[in-house]
């Protein structure tokens, strides 16, 4: 693991970073981070678990359901949306409703 200092661009780290790999950026909420992928992953070593498989199918099930929602229905999330303040994006909202629905 590399020793990091922040600049002031990047306010936080997150993952594994290491000095041999393609750098990346993503923004999570209003924060900018940046990482490294280490070492992917083999899937002919190491293929995925039945626990994977259902997080991804239940991922998938619940992005189905955000894209078959009714103008009514995304109407009724946008007011519920504007109430909140944890999600920063309309979409992630309903994403997090739809998938809440199916644990």
């Amino acid at each position: 693991m590399a020793k990091y200092k922040p600049i002031d661009m990047v306010k936080e780290y997150h993952g594994k970073i290491c000095e041999h790999s393609d750098t990346y950026f993503q923004k999570r909420g209003r924060t900018l981070c940046t990482g490294r992928i280490c070492e992917p992953r083999d899937l002919a070593k190491k293929p995925y678990s039945a626990e994977e498989l259902a997080v991804r199918t239940k991922f998938q099930q619940a992005r189905a359901a955000v894209k078959a929602l009714t103008s009514e229905q995304k109407a009724e999330y946008a007011t519920a949306f504007a109430n909140q303040k944890k999600y920063t994006s309309l979409q992630g909202y309903m994403f997090a409703q739809e998938y809440a629905k199916l644990v």
